[in-house]
């Protein structure tokens, strides 16, 4: 996740502070130079946060199972879209794309898909998250590396609101998913790569969220992933494991069965080694985009005075706001 962090009324965006540190234009987050990397020159294309996040998430996919709900559904609808076009994912073919009848469908299928041994992918936000709760649970506890992709909205109590809080994404902190925030719409590009190469090369599912409407509707000019760069980073023998474990009639399992508290238990308790090592596996391929871009994403990255009295930990579109905060107030000594 992104944090923040205030400190002497200057704000921190918990992005660390390496020796060599400088703004990135296009991101407004600093970045380190001198990396070591290769610094992947990319195309850079005027889009919105949606748009960005479903262009890293087609390069991914091999079926999406969609159903629309606002601020979302441009996700969804660019996915349709481009496989109707014939656009090539980065395995070569069109991303097989299914339209549900509900957001409870599209659970469904996700988890069907991904039991079957194919990369899958859907985009949600509010309430239709909250209808894909049942089967996010059955997805993290089979260790299956879907990704959903969340244009984060208030979820309805006295009335409906299509406006931003993290309230939908926040009732989803015990199905197992790991979760990975975005901040503007070059960081939804970036991290949504990050979400998609750990949920692979981790075995935990994630959700990729960014704030509706203030990230998902913002537009801006964004370095654009190409798909070949993407997929040099797969872990390959982690993707043929995957599509091993896939239910095939040639070596026929048994899940999804009823167990007794002890064994459940005990079961449950086998998946923590892949949670223990996630924060790792979500450095690792950080590390790869840094080396790539010049960039420098970390778990928590710190942003502001060395010598803070005020510390805020932030996570979303706020990050970029309390930079600004931070640098007005630094600049008047404060």
């Amino acid at each position: 996740m992104v944090g923040l962090d205030c400190q002497k009324n200057t704000v921190g965006r918990f992005y660390g502070l390496p020796l060599n540190i400088r703004k990135n234009p296009a991101k407004g987050l600093p970045f380190a130079l001198g990396q070591g990397g290769v610094n992947v020159a990319r195309k850079r294309k005027t889009m919105d946060g949606n748009t960005a996040a479903a262009h890293v998430a087609y390069a991914f996919t091999e079926v999406a199972a969609i159903y629309p709900i606002t601020p979302s559904s441009v996700m969804a609808e660019l996915s349709d879209k481009w496989s109707a076009e014939g656009r090539k994912n980065m395995f070569g073919q069109p991303v097989k794309v299914s339209v549900m009848q509900s957001e409870g469908g599209a659970a469904g299928a996700v988890h069907g898909s991904l039991t079957a041994g194919a990369l899958t992918t859907t985009f949600t936000a509010s309430q239709g998250l909250l209808l894909m709760i049942p089967n996010m649970y059955k997805i993290a506890g089979s260790l299956l590396p879907g990704v959903t992709h969340v244009s984060a909205r208030a979820l309805a109590t006295h009335a409906l609101s299509i406006f931003g809080d993290h309230s939908d994404v926040m009732s989803c902190r015990s199905t197992g998913y790991a979760m990975l925030c975005s901040a503007n719409p070059q960081e939804v590009m970036d991290l949504g790569a990050v979400a998609h190469l750990a949920a692979i090369g981790g075995r935990v599912p994630f959700l990729h969220f960014f704030d509706g409407f203030r990230t998902s509707h913002e537009i801006k000019k964004v370095e654009v992933w190409d798909y070949d760069e993407l997929k040099s980073m797969v872990d390959m023998d982690a993707l043929h494991a995957f599509r091993a474990r896939a239910l095939n009639p040639e070596h026929p399992v048994l899940r999804g069965s009823a167990q007794n508290p002890d064994i459940f238990f005990q079961v449950n308790e086998t998946r923590n080694q892949y949670y223990d090592a996630l924060p790792a596996v979500v450095e690792e391929y950080m590390g790869k985009v840094n080396q790539r871009l010049g960039t420098n994403y970390q778990l928590f990255n710190y942003y502001g005075a060395p010598d803070a009295e005020t510390v805020m930990v932030a996570m979303g579109s706020v990050c970029d706001a309390a930079e600004e905060v931070v640098d007005y107030m630094n600049a008047k000594g404060e």
